[in-house]
């Protein structure tokens, strides 16, 4: 768990372009390109060094930059002690700039790349493409990673392991690496899957870029953690009571009732002052029967819902977990919607507007959150592109925060801002955890909480909270485990 107070710029996650644009800045501001791979390639043999006792190493260098930082790290690795054979794609004399200059003063031998130069290797550095991949790897290529997947050597990959695409993760044939040693700052590749699993551990090294050229890059995507949300974390005053704690409104269905139930306890664990559930008026001995500091109103005839609607000290509203995916759900959806208070959308209240996406857009009147998983993403959106893409893409055309669930969770908002979630444990997979999470971004609506930070919040320490149970999780479970990561935290 990340507690520890860091500034919200260590968890930028830097396009491919962006890092380029940074190795430019860096140059350009008085260190040499030089320097820069020398740094990069000492971090990559001291890695090699620290985790594995000396054996023969297998350095595979490909034809840009990557390469270069594999020669440098080649020539500090002999010069330790240890064997190392380097292969290089393609001719040395078509290297360009630095990596030739540090290829030219490898005093060792070159070899062709291909499977063959893995004979005898113990360990093997992946200095062929990283991050600069631009499409399919080459048959040889493909066959060496291939050859040493298939007889387990252990793999170093410099930047990303080349055939992980470094903005979005996907894989073009990438082998597994047990480490990967990047620089200055993660990319989306390292945190998206699946290239999150294929980079292995991820040693983050600084090799001299400024802090100031990171900053002055605009950065839009980030890792998510506290530091990017905590400082607007709501605060209560000694003078406040429930009411302005806020007044979270869930609508609950019938005859699936269990679902709504764990989103209001955690919007009311989260810190929301009040919490009611308005459920039809036959499933309210159920509710009520069920809960104790949860309020339960009955929808007993036509106009209810739009009575406690008209009351302003309700002052966010969820529907979706067992409502049913019906035409009464759509029309309660809208009525929320219409209000312009913050309305978190989840479930069959986003599969109400199936293919119709420009109706849910023009519905949305002021904040909003929705929380599909991939299959109802796809029933209202272009589910075309990386996942980052997609969730951003929805986000501009719907004007809602989009909380894209999975592994590797994303959260974009629409003005571009986005971040990837990292900390969730497998144990998340478990019936009912995404209503949890449903309540606990309601219960920070509920209290005034911008939408893109509540939902990035909300995302973090509902994960952080099964990390903390750990095996036999069950989604009941997740509320009353809210208070410690809260305490942690110091919130």
């Amino acid at each position: 768990m990340s507690l520890a107070a860091r500034p919200a710029s260590d968890f930028a996650l830097l396009s491919v372009a962006q890092m380029n644009e940074a190795d430019r800045a860096a140059i350009a501001a008085g260190t040499p390109g030089a320097a820069l791979m020398q740094n990069a390639g000492n971090a990559v043999a001291n890695e090699v060094m620290r985790r594995w006792s000396p054996r023969p190493v297998t350095v595979l260098c490909g034809p840009g930059n990557n390469g270069g930082d594999g020669f440098v790290a080649a020539a500090v690795l002999a010069a330790s002690g240890w064997p190392v054979r380097v292969a290089l794609l393609g001719r040395k004399d078509r290297l360009r700039g630095d990596a030739r200059t540090y290829a030219d003063a490898w005093k060792g031998g070159i070899e062709e790349l291909a499977p063959a130069v893995l004979e005898d290797a113990g360990v093997v550095v992946d200095a062929v493409f990283g991050s600069g991949l631009r499409g399919p790897l080459e048959p040889v290529v493909l066959a060496t990673l291939r050859a040493a997947s298939e007889r387990t050597l252990p793999l170093l990959a410099i930047d990303v392991p080349s055939g992980v695409m470094g903005d979005s993760g996907a894989d073009l044939g990438a082998a597994p690496a047990a480490c990967t040693v990047t620089f200055a700052r993660k990319k989306p590749g390292h945190v998206l899957l699946p290239g999150r699993e294929l980079c292995g551990q991820i040693a983050l090294v600084d090799i001299g870029i400024p802090g100031t050229v990171i900053d002055s890059l605009g950065v839009s995507t980030w890792e998510n953690d506290p530091a990017l949300w905590r400082t607007d974390w709501p605060r209560s005053s000694s003078s406040g009571n429930k009411y302005t704690r806020g007044h979270a409104l869930l609508c609950g269905g019938y005859p699936m009732t269990g679902a709504v139930r764990m989103a209001a306890r955690a919007a009311a664990r989260i810190g929301a002052g009040l919490t009611t559930i308005a459920v039809p008026a036959l499933a309210f001995p159920i509710y009520a029967a069920a809960l104790t500091s949860i309020m339960v109103q009955p929808l007993e005839k036509e106009g209810d819902l739009g009575r406690l609607l008209s009351d302003s000290r309700y002052t966010a509203f969820l529907i979706g977990p067992g409502a049913g995916a019906s035409q009464a759900t759509r029309d309660t959806a809208v009525s929320l919607l219409a209000t312009a208070r913050p309305v978190l959308l989840d479930a069959d209240a986003i599969t109400v507007f199936k293919s119709e996406a420009g109706e849910l857009s023009r519905a949305i009147r002021g904040p909003c959150v929705m929380t599909p998983h991939e299959g109802e993403f796809a029933r209202v959106f272009d589910a075309g592109g990386d996942k980052l893409e997609r969730a951003r893409r929805a986000a501009r055309q719907s004007g809602a925060v989009i909380v894209l669930k999975g592994a590797d969770t994303v959260v974009a908002a629409p003005d571009g801002r986005a971040v990837v979630n990292t900390n969730a444990p497998p144990t998340l997979a478990t019936a009912g955890s995404g209503d949890v999470l449903g309540g606990l971004i309601l219960g920070l609506l509920a209290q005034g909480m911008d939408a893109f930070r509540a939902a990035a919040a909300g995302v973090w320490i509902h994960a952080a909270a099964a990390s903390a149970f750990g095996a036999g999780l069950i989604a009941e479970d997740l509320p009353d485990l809210v208070p410690g990561v809260l305490q942690r935290l110091g919130l």
